[in-house]
């Protein structure tokens, strides 16, 4: 009981340690003047996204930067389906396509994202390498924001906001909020220098950070990472040069999963990894956000055992959460022009417990999972 009091209490320093550098956090403000001067190549992974690729594509062509100024290199990871007929249907001199069946002689033994990205940059021109997935759409300023984030506050590496939309029903409106609440959590902590999130659908970094770096080398051997642990690589060698983009108009968007199956193989994918972060205090975080949602449970299944002290553990550490968790997605959803999700938040508060209990129990207990239609590890 009193460690889980204590773990509530650190919990919710750490919530008030985000909103702190949250609000410290410039907003990225883009002067309507600027136009850009920076070569960016977009990098474009994909397998098996016909169903998504002509909607990505088409947001590329319409981005309010110059036409010479970039280029979209989409690398088609093996795809099994018409991926890459609709990527050639696309008659641009910025649009190409690498079909990785092509240039390697067999398919990668694991970090099959990595190469796709690997192989892309070694075909980019651009100064700048941005990434963003092939089931995304980005807004029309987002290149703009890039660019003015590199030019006017040299950055080495860039992280932007994601989130989703067009949700259908209650648990895609849970999962927008929960990832609205991410990307308080993503800027804060670069503002505060105290742990550095990412995520590769809206990501861009410098070729020059990229090589010195090396790369995707040493951790290559990891099917996922392609943004948080390159990330933690570039941190090293640029440690003031991490940037995140405030701004609501920046938001690259996609879908939620449709299903609680779908979602659950996407969690693992990203809590699989965890272990591999060389920042040790975003393993640290991640381990009190489980153990206090782990008491949460676990205080309610003692009930019929414990009877009063039991519900009375449960209803604090429960009211202790909600109450943190509010402040911090109240202010991502007002921020981001969100505030309808909140309407769910008594409801995704109860997802939110369960899912990071489940979630972190297949993680350390199962280490392979399917992504893509590949078993992977």
């Amino acid at each position: 009981m009193i460690i889980s009091l204590i773990i509530a209490l650190v919990y919710v320093w750490i919530i008030g340690l985000y909103l702190s550098n949250w609000r410290q956090l410039p907003s990225s403000v883009l002067p309507e003047d600027f136009r850009g001067e920076t070569f960016i190549s977009v990098i474009v992974p994909a397998r098996n996204e016909a169903h998504n690729i002509a909607s990505c594509l088409d947001a590329l062509l319409r981005q309010d930067y110059p036409s010479d100024l970039y280029e979209v290199i989409v690398v088609d990871d093996y795809s099994t389906d018409e991926t890459s007929s609709i990527t050639q249907s696309f008659r641009s001199d910025r649009f190409h396509l690498i079909q990785l069946s092509k240039v390697l002689d067999h398919p990668p033994a694991l970090a099959f994202k990595k190469k796709a990205i690997e192989v892309g940059i070694r075909r980019a021109k651009g100064t700048l390498i941005a990434t963003i997935d092939a089931d995304c759409m980005a807004p029309r300023e987002w290149l703009r924001y890039l660019a003015f984030q590199l030019e006017k506050h040299n950055a080495a590496f860039i992280a932007g906001p994601v989130s989703f939309y067009q949700e259908a029903n209650r648990f895609e409106k849970f999962q927008a909020l929960d990832f609205l609440g991410m990307m308080i959590i993503t800027g804060a902590g670069i503002q505060g220098q105290f742990m550095h999130m990412c995520n590769g659908a809206n990501l861009a970094y410098t070729r020059v950070a990229f090589e010195r770096v090396d790369g995707f080398a040493g951790i290559d051997h990891i099917a996922s990472g392609d943004d948080m642990l390159l990330m933690q690589k570039v941190v090293e060698a640029y440690p003031e040069g991490i940037s995140f983009i405030k701004a609501k108009e920046a938001l690259v968007l996609t879908k939620a999963k449709p299903d609680v199956q779908s979602f659950i193989r996407q969690r693992v994918r990203w809590a699989t990894k965890s272990n591999s972060y060389r920042e040790k205090q975003v393993t640290a975080i991640l381990a009190v956000v489980f153990l206090l949602c782990t008491f949460i449970v676990a205080s309610f299944l003692l009930i019929p055992f414990w009877g009063w002290p039991a519900v009375g553990l449960f209803s604090g550490l429960l009211i202790v959460k909600t109450l943190a968790d509010y402040r911090l997605l109240s202010e991502a959803t007002r921020f981001f022009g969100r505030r309808d999700l909140m309407v769910n938040f008594c409801v995704s508060q109860v997802f939110h417990v369960l899912y990071i209990v489940l979630i972190g129990v297949i993680a350390n207990l199962r280490k392979e999972y399917e992504w893509k239609g590949r078993r992977v590890q």
